[in-house]
């Protein structure tokens, strides 16, 4: 497909990469949103949280919306998204991936970028115990990479999903963490970094015999945690051989289901191959979108309706 011209373009200050994506993470309150918790059991034994809302009237549609690293179904671009499904007559359903809704996990693995047997495991539930069916994808981050590597590595979709809309999604993960460490990002390495050692320390008391004193030392960046744990947890050699096999970008030929891909060229996370174009040009079931302006998951519009998520809405309508 063509690379898609985008007509985003906020007030001023939200023209500053790093001012939409602190203000976004940090400030922005999405509220007039109700959800319900539904626990369900997985193939291992596992747990996931799944936070539900729903349209005002019955609808066979739903949207299911995946967060990015150390978020859950409660950060505000994930309710943005909900909401507006909601508004639209979608239902929604906010993913908390493993260990992320308030409770620790039963199990020493947990969730990682390229995991994907998790979203399938939700959408087996879905499409078994609802009358869904139409069902759209919609992931940011670390969770836009989870369904862009689904979609890209399974033959056997589901019929009822019929598209996605990603974003700000870093689908070369090597490219992406070298970027992540550099100094300019060095607020959100470190945030990101303290909340991931916090986690690690819970497993260390529930597994001390994978997870040591010396272990938890030596955790000093975000790739010594990918080499120390989400390597060991989750059966990969060291964090390169997990960088290298969960990167969705590898699988974009492959995808089948209408997707689209939302990268802002100002997102400071991102290292140049995460805006492949060819991977789109060759692909017509890819779309590839990248505004000048976003920032990380910054997409600050008017009406506290982010431009993302009126992209997601259209996309979908579109289908």
């Amino acid at each position: 497909m063509p690379i898609l011209s985008t007509t985003y373009k906020p007030k001023f200050i939200f023209r500053n990469g790093h001012i939409s994506t602190i203000y976004s993470g940090l400030l922005r309150k999405v509220d007039g949103i109700t959800q319900k918790r539904e626990r369900i059991t997985l193939p291992d034994n596992d747990f996931l949280d799944l936070d539900w809302s729903y349209a005002k009237q019955k609808t066979n549609k739903l949207l299911i919306v995946l967060h990015g690293l150390e978020g859950n179904a409660q950060r505000h671009y994930m309710l943005g998204s909900a909401k507006l499904a909601n508004k639209n007559n979608i239902d929604a359903v906010c993913v908390n991936f493993r260990g992320c809704s308030g409770e620790v996990n039963t199990n020493f693995q947990s969730y990682h970028s390229g995991k994907t047997d998790d979203l399938a495991s939700v959408i087996k539930h879905i499409t078994h115990q609802f009358n869904y069916d139409t069902i759209f994808l919609n992931g940011f981050s670390l969770g836009g990479n989870v369904i862009l590597k689904y979609l890209g590595e399974n033959n056997q979709i589901p019929k009822a999903v019929k598209g996605a809309v990603t974003v700000s999604v870093p689908v070369y993960l090597k490219g992406s963490l070298k970027r992540l460490m550099s100094k300019e990002n060095y607020f959100y390495s470190n945030k990101f970094l303290k909340d991931l050692r916090y986690k690690l320390k819970e497993k260390h008391k529930l597994f001390p015999e994978n997870i040591n004193d010396e272990d938890l030392k030596s955790v000093k960046t975000l790739q010594d945690f990918d080499d120390i744990y989400t390597s060991r947890a989750h059966g990969f050699i060291d964090a390169f051989d997990y960088y290298k096999k969960s990167s969705s970008l590898q699988f974009l030929k492959n995808i089948k289901t209408p997707t689209l891909l939302i990268n802002a060229q100002n997102d400071s996370f991102l290292s140049k191959e995460c805006y492949p174009i060819e991977a789109a040009k060759e692909n017509k079931y890819l779309h590839l979108e990248m505004p000048k302006y976003g920032g990380h998951v910054g997409f600050y519009d008017i009406n506290n309706i982010y431009y993302s998520e009126k992209r997601m809405l259209e996309f979908i309508r579109e289908l």
